[in-house]
């Protein structure tokens, strides 16, 4: 899930980021057989055994966390959880409190780098997880998961503060094939193909690229994605300070992100929008053709989870329609290949102030470290699971359109692979900030600094030296 305003999002961002954002909810799976067995090694209450509540801003589709307290009650059916959903951009201020107090959760969500959910913030407030993940896949367990899950979720003193409940890249653009297929429009691959594309969109009332440009993750996203196809790496470059904000290609980049303003490329009015719910509402709505989203929309290609999404959206008699993720287009027409970039979307953390808490460390061992237990998470289409060798259970998912979207989903999961650019994990709040700053005064032309050059001098001083 990509964190959306500083972070899923999970879009999590990332997360942040997923479907559609929902109220805040809490949904409950209890069984009343007995169980043996346990992953958790504190103290603190039963390992098989306790009522233990989860708070999370993700998975924000309902089912997706029915899907997983059921499956994990098929293997600890004494132990009863409660899934509290919290707004993304409620989340650090629910959870700054709560876990101050003890009031908190048992288990709660945490994200790497700087910005919502982040470990920085609350990562000090966790078990050491490392026990835990050791007992359940061996000594050797660090080769058996993604070292996205490892890194991201580690604290400055070294503690693992949450097991990694998968991963999410960012980079494609998904497009509402439907809408393509209508007018005869095949995807953009060039920046002037895609200033075409948008041209025969507005001419049927349709907008272009649904963008908003008012939370500043998703705007990382697009220029880390323009940055790449101008200089691969040099955005990562940049992060990790080996390379100057003002690197020409970066204010290239800039320039193009710009362009793409002033040609109706991005929606009208998308520096006043966010990204959710505005931007993933106009394109489920089917009021724009086009959105940057990262893997957390894959689950948005089964039949379910769109009609849900649809109609969270605000849409009467929804109806699906195939969703398609593709590359990004080579905005900067030099031929370098599009780039996915991503880092675990979040993870279970464990509250030290928990009076259960082996019956917690059992639940995010479980989910997280066991091939059922990542099926689960597999299945759903939100992460890509951090146990390595697990897939998706392609015969069981009902897809909107499967011959279509199985291969692509198959090709962009391969393409995860492949990655070895983050998205979020290196991002301090700080230089969020920054980032959000520059891309919208580039964006909009008309505050200090104004053009790209100037803003991506003062995103470096900022960052200096």
């Amino acid at each position: 899930m990509v964190r959306s305003s500083s972070n899923s999002m999970h879009g999590k961002r990332g997360r942040l980021m997923v479907p559609a954002i929902l109220a805040v909810s809490s949904l409950t799976l209890a069984a009343c057989a007995s169980s043996g067995g346990s992953s958790g090694v504190s103290s603190g209450g039963s390992a098989s055994a306790g009522d233990i509540t989860w708070w999370g801003f993700a998975p924000t589709v309902k089912a997706s966390a029915v899907e997983y307290i059921k499956a994990f009650n098929g293997k600890y059916p004494n132990i009863h959880v409660t899934f509290r959903q919290i707004p993304i951009d409620s989340y650090d201020a629910a959870m700054r409190p709560a876990l101050s107090s003890s009031a908190g959760p048992d288990v709660y969500e945490i994200a790497p780098g700087g910005g919502i959910a982040s470990i920085q913030s609350f990562g000090g407030f966790a078990t050491n997880m490392e026990p835990v993940i050791k007992k359940a896949l061996g000594p050797d367990w660090k080769s058996k998961v993604s070292p996205t899950g490892i890194s991201g979720l580690t604290t400055s003193s070294g503690e693992l503060a949450g097991l990694s409940i998968g991963s999410t890249f960012a980079g494609p653009v998904w497009i509402n094939q439907d809408i393509f297929s209508k007018y005869g429009l095949k995807p953009p691959t060039t920046l002037p193909e895609w200033e075409n594309v948008c041209a025969t969109l507005k001419a049927h009332k349709v907008n272009c690229l649904a963008h908003g440009a008012g939370q500043v993750a998703f705007n990382q996203d697009v220029l880390q994605a323009i940055s790449d196809s101008v200089k691969p790496g040099v955005w990562t470059a940049a992060s990790k300070g080996e390379a100057k904000w003002t690197d020409p290609a970066i204010v290239e980049a800039l320039q193009i992100w710009q362009k793409m303003f002033q040609t109706g490329i991005m929606e009208p009015g998308a520096l006043g929008l966010q990204q959710y719910p505005d931007a993933n509402n106009d394109f489920l709505s089917g009021k724009a053709a086009m959105v940057m989203m990262g893997t957390w929309y894959m689950n948005l290609t089964t039949a379910s989870v769109m009609q849900e999404a649809i109609s969270a959206a605000g849409v009467a008699g929804a109806k699906p329609f195939s969703a398609v993720a593709v590359e990004f287009p080579d905005v900067a027409g030099k031929g370098n290949p599009a780039a996915l970039f991503g880092d675990v979307d979040w993870g279970l953390a464990v509250n030290k102030k928990s009076k259960n808490v082996q019956a917690s460390q059992t639940f995010a061992s479980w989910l997280t470290t066991t091939t059922d237990g990542q099926q689960v998470v597999a299945n759903t289409l939100n992460e890509i699971p951090a146990l390595k060798g697990v897939q998706p259970k392609w015969g069981g998912i009902n897809f909107v359109d499967k011959t279509i979207q199985q291969p692509m989903l198959q090709n962009l999961i391969t393409k995860t692979g492949d990655s070895s650019e983050p998205r979020l994990s290196l991002v301090s709040a700080k230089l969020q900030q920054a980032i959000g700053d520059a891309s919208q005064t580039a964006a909009s032309g008309k505050s200090t600094p104004a053009t790209p050059a100037e803003a991506a001098a003062t995103l470096q001083s900022v960052m200096g030296p």
